[in-house]
């Protein structure tokens, strides 16, 4: 495989984005946040309840939650992808988070009523997090506790073999990574040398503050769907010496300007890096506190170090009971997400207006279901239409 120079990814890129995008109506979901946002800003977007302003995920569709760990080696199911976070609606996350749950039902081939019963689901998990505390733990559906299980016994030998395909302390060039410039090189030394990212490598537990961190190796990182064409770079560093050396893979990834839509005149760093970091650390602490906002080549960049129990959950081939078991746990997760940032007052009175329009036999509000269901078919057909610009370039 020839890889391209620096000053040609954005063109390989694009059509790498492209074809995840065509290759299934759930992917063209995740990947086209953008016509999500230009739906906010419609009439029908526009109607949403207003909810309290917090900080939200902004593009919290199911691939966003999934397994992470904490600074203390813990591991649970969180928001793990916040570059669109942002102090806004929370109803903008469920409306986000109920097109995802929809368009993976049909890309399991469930009947459109087991939609409208995981919308209920999801409105219920979503309550009930209103009502728990953090420390009580529902069941987990089939998946989570597959991905959960999974999670805990992944080590770094795991990681090594998913991202860089070995265990030798070197990043491969190829299909995932790819060259930097002498300027990135250089940009990349300078930022793995600074005290940010020494304490951030050294906070693990198990680390000292005074082990001896080193820059092994760095590649641009060809990753993700709606981000392809941002700054990406995987970082290979070693934390410790001798018997206790330890290596650790740093994912630095450029933080733009949100999409989302924010609450007006709401208090957040105007720094998009430090923007995402603040986001994280309130919607998903055990997350945000291992990352760090960084500036460099005239960019902003969130760090964070990759842990083998970072992985994002797959929603495949999904029954009609783990799809409804599914919807309510996660609408779970993202409920405890938002109600930590309300006092019990506030919490009270945004439940008491999720319950507002609902049907006598479905507990789902109908706004929900008829925005998610309008949404569903403009990507529908906004996937389609995709597939045949793909289909006639390529």
């Amino acid at each position: 495989m020839k890889l391209p120079r620096p000053s040609d990814r954005i063109d390989t890129l694009t059509q790498l984005r492209n074809l995840k995008m065509a290759r299934s109506a759930h992917a063209y979901v995740r990947g086209s946040t953008v016509q999500f946002y230009d739906w906010l800003h419609s009439q029908s977007g526009r109607r949403l309840p207003s909810g309290p302003a917090v900080w939200i995920c902004g593009d919290c569709h199911a691939g966003n939650l999934g397994p992470t760990g904490d600074l203390k080696g813990r591991i649970d199911i969180h928001i793990r992808d916040l570059d669109q976070t942002v102090i806004g609606n929370p109803a903008h996350d469920l409306v986000r988070l109920g097109l995802s749950l929809a368009t993976a039902a049909r890309s399991s081939d469930l009947p459109g009523v087991v939609t409208a019963r995981m919308l209920e689901e999801m409105m219920q998990g979503y309550a009930q997090a209103f009502e728990q505390s953090d420390d009580e733990e529902p069941e987990r559906p089939a998946q989570v506790k597959a991905g959960m299980r999974t999670a805990v016994r992944r080590t770094w030998k795991h990681l090594a073999r998913e991202r860089i395909e070995r265990v030798r302390p070197s990043i491969p060039l190829g299909k995932h990574f790819w060259p930097l410039s002498r300027e990135e090189k250089t940009a990349v030394r300078k930022l793995c040398a600074s005290d940010d990212i020494h304490t951030l490598v050294t906070s693990l537990k198990g680390r000292s503050p005074e082990d001896r961190v080193e820059l092994l190796d760095s590649a641009y990182w060809v990753k993700g769907c709606s981000s392809l064409g941002l700054l990406r770079y995987a970082v290979l560093m070693a934390v410790g010496e001798g018997d206790d050396q330890e290596f650790c893979l740093l994912d630095v990834k450029e933080a733009i300007a949100a999409a989302a839509p924010r609450t007006a005149r709401a208090s957040m760093p105007r720094d998009n890096a430090r923007r995402v970091v603040e986001g994280a650390r309130h919607l998903s602490p055990g997350l945000g506190n291992r990352m760090v906002a960084v500036r460099m080549l005239d960019h902003g960049f969130f760090v964070r170090e990759l842990l083998p129990q970072d992985m994002k959950l797959e929603l495949d081939e999904l029954s009609e009971q783990e799809a409804r078991r599914a919807a309510g746990y996660l609408a779970r997760v993202v409920g405890h997400a938002h109600a930590r940032q309300m006092d019990l007052s506030t919490r009270a009175a945004w439940i008491e207006e999720l319950q507002l329009h609902r049907s006598e036999t479905l507990d789902a509000p109908s706004w929900l279901w008829s925005n998610v269901i309008q949404l569903v078919g403009s990507h529908e057909q906004g996937y389609l239409a995709h597939c045949r610009r793909y289909a006639l370039e390529h």
